[in-house]
C-alpha cells in the first residue's frame, strides 16, 4: 500500500463518477422523436416549433455538449456560462466564461445573454437547462440600482464571513433576476427541462446555483436577517439594504411564487456528491483498506470538522472501532471558513492546516479536495496531511500558528510540496475528504 498515491487513485474514481457527460447521457434518453427523463417523464419532441439550451455552472459545458450529442441539429440556440478555463468544443450553443465565485462584467453579459434567449421560448417552445455548482456566481444580473461591483463586494464579504452556501443563495436570490426562479418566469410559458449537478448539502434544488428555475421558498425577511446575522448591514453597500427593506415592507415583488409558472418545469437532479463518495469507497476496497462513508452530508465550520474526522482516525488506532486497520474514512460535503487574515486558501487546505497538528507523530494521512478541481481563489483543488506534516514545516521554518491565523493554508502546503492540483475537473459535486489510517 502506498497511502499518498492511493488517495490520488480514490479522488480521481470520485471524478470520474461525477462525470457530467455521463450523468447527461445516462439521464436524458432520446428514442427516435421521444425525449425521456429518468423519472419516466417523456416528450415529444415533433411537438416543438424550437429548442433552446441555456445554463450556468463548472460543470455546465460538458453538460451542453451531451446535450449536442442527444440532441444535434435539432438544438436551435444555446448559451451557457462557465468559469474560466472549464471549456467544452459546442457546435450549436454558445460558451461564454466568466468568474467565479467572484462574479465579474462577463457574468453579467452571459446573463443578459440567456435572459434574452428565453424572452424568445413561446408556448410551442422547449428549453433544456444544464445547471451546476457556480451557477450563482456566473448568472449576475443584479436589480435595480444595484451594481455589479457592488454584489461583488458583497459575495467577497459573505463568503469571508463563514457563511453557508444555502444562506449566501438566499441573500443572492432576493438581488437577482436570473435567480430563485426567475428564469423559470422568463422562460414562461414554455416548456422546460432542468438537469442539475448538486453541489449542495442535502441537494436543495433551490440551493443548487441558487434555483434559477426552481420555486424558492425563502423571502427577503431572511436575506436582511443573513446580512445582520453576519454583522454586514452596515458594510454592504446601502442599495442593498435598501432593497431588501423594500422587500420586506412589500414595495418590491417577492421571487416568483405563482405555482402555474412553474408547472411546466420538469427538475432532475441527475449526479451529487454521494455518487463521487461511493466511487472512492469502491477504490478504497479494491486497494485492500477496510473501508466505510462517513456521512455526504458533512458541513459547518471547518476547524471543527477536521477536529471530528481525527477523533474517529485516532478511534481505529487505539480501539480498531469502526474499522480495522489498514483504514479509510471517506466523507463528502462543504464546510465553512471565517477568513482571518490576508492569506490564500480554500476550505479544503484550510482542513488538511488544521488537521496536520492533530495527527502529528501518527500513522494517519487525511486529504481533502473540491471535486472541481479548484479550492477557493486558487489554483489547488485542495491538500494533503499526515503524521510528519507539522516536523517537515518546522524543518523549513514554518510557524503552523502563524499561516492558520493570516487563513494562508495554500502557501503552507506550497512550500511543503502538498497541495493537489488536477486543473478543472468540469464536474462539481462539492468536496471529498479521505482519512487513511494504516
Amino acid at each position: 500500500m502506498n497511502p499518498h498515491e492511493d488517495i490520488k487513485a480514490m479522488y480521481s474514481k470520485a471524478i470520474e463518477a461525477a462525470s457530467p457527460y455521463g450523468a447527461v447521457r445516462s439521464s436524458l434518453i432520446r428514442e427516435g422523436n421521444a425525449l425521456r427523463l429518468k423519472d419516466g417523464s417523456v416528450f415529444d419532441l415533433s411537438a416543438f416549433k424550437h429548442i433552446y439550451v441555456v445554463g450556468a455552472g463548472k460543470a455546465t459545458a460538458p453538460m451542453a455538449k451531451a446535450v449536442e450529442d442527444i440532441l444535434g441539429d435539432s438544438i436551435s440556440e444555446g448559451v451557457i456560462a462557465v468559469k474560466y478555463g472549464y471549456r467544452e468544443k459546442l457546435s450549436h450553443i454558445t460558451l461564454r466564461e466568466a468568474a467565479h465565485p467572484v462574479p465579474d462584467e462577463n457574468g453579467l453579459k452571459a446573463s443578459q445573454e440567456i435572459i434574452d434567449l428565453l424572452g424568445k421560448a413561446g408556448e410551442d417552445d422547449l428549453v433544456i437547462s444544464c445547471i451546476s455548482g457556480g451557477g450563482s456566481a456566473l448568472l449576475p444580473y443584479p436589480v435595480k440600482p444595484i451594481t455589479l461591483a457592488e454584489k461583488q463586494d458583497l459575495t467577497q464579504k459573505l463568503l469571508k464571513s463563514g457563511a453557508s452556501i444555502k444562506e449566501l443563495n438566499i441573500v443572492r436570490k432576493h438581488l437577482s433576476r436570473t435567480k430563485g426562479g426567475n428564469l423559470a418566469l422568463a422562460a414562461y410559458p414554455a416548456t422546460v427541462i432542468n438537469l442539475m449537478m448538486s453541489d449542495v448539502v442535502g441537494d436543495d434544488m433551490d440551493i443548487i446555483a441558487s434555483g434559477p428555475f426552481v420555486p424558492d421558498e425563502s423571502t427577503y425577511s431572511e436575506a436582511l436577517s443573513i446580512l445582520q446575522r453576519y454583522k454586514l448591514e452596515k458594510t454592504v453597500a446601502p442599495s442593498i439594504i435598501h432593497h431588501l427593506e423594500k422587500g420586506v415592507n412589500g414595495e418590491v415583488p417577492e421571487t416568483p411564487k405563482d405555482k402555474h409558472i412553474f408547472e411546466k418545469v420538469h427538475n432532475s437532479i441527475i449526479a451529487s456528491n454521494i455518487i463521487a463518495c461511493m466511487a472512492a469507497y469502491k477504490k478504497a476496497r479494491d486497494l485492500g483498506y477496510n473501508s466505510l462513508i462517513l456521512s455526504s452530508m458533512i458541513e459547518g465550520d471547518t476547524a471543527q470538522a477536521a477536529r471530528f474526522h481525527s477523533a474517529i482516525a485516532y478511534e481505529i488506532l487505539k480501539s480498531g472501532n469502526p474499522l480495522k486497520k489498514p483504514a479509510c474514512i471517506i466523507s463528502g460535503g462543504e464546510t465553512t471558513v471565517v477568513v482571518k487574515g490576508s492569506g490564500l486558501g480554500g476550505r479544503n487546505m484550510e482542513f488538511a492546516l488544521q488537521i496536520a497538528g492533530l495527527i502529528e507523530g501518527t500513522s494517519i494521512i487525511a486529504a481533502s479536495v473540491g471535486t472541481d478541481g479548484t479550492d477557493g481563489p486558487t489554483d489547488a483543488a485542495g491538500a494533503l496531511a499526515d503524521g510528519t506534516t507539522i516536523k517537515r514545516a518546522q524543518k523549513l521554518g514554518l510557524n503552523i500558528e502563524e499561516y492558520i491565523n493570516n487563513s494562508d493554508s495554500y502557501h503552507f502546503f506550497e512550500k511543503l510540496g502538498d497541495l493537489i492540483k488536477t486543473g478543472p475537473t468540469n464536474t462539481n459535486v462539492m468536496d471529498l475528504r479521505i482519512i487513511i489510517v494504516v
